[in-house]
């Protein structure tokens, strides 16, 4: 329900705010959820760490990036 509050507007102004309003949320309905792209999974932090952290010592941060 879409109330004026101010103002006195037109029949013709009146229908066309509803049009756009009614157009937005058409295209709002009408997309399809977007998936993450190869692009986001790439930047994952998670994706180099994962779950395990490298042991301490003098070569450890070598090992954060290299996992294996």
């Amino acid at each position: 329900m879409i109330k004026v509050v101010r103002g006195n507007p037109t029949p013709e102004e009146l229908a066309a705010a509803l049009a756009v309003v009614r157009a937005r949320a058409a295209a709002l309905t009408a997309e399809p959820p977007t998936l993450p792209g190869p692009g986001d999974a790439w930047a994952d932090p998670g994706r180099i760490a994962g779950a395990r952290l490298p042991a301490p010592g003098p070569a450890s941060w070598a090992r954060t990036y290299w996992p294996g």
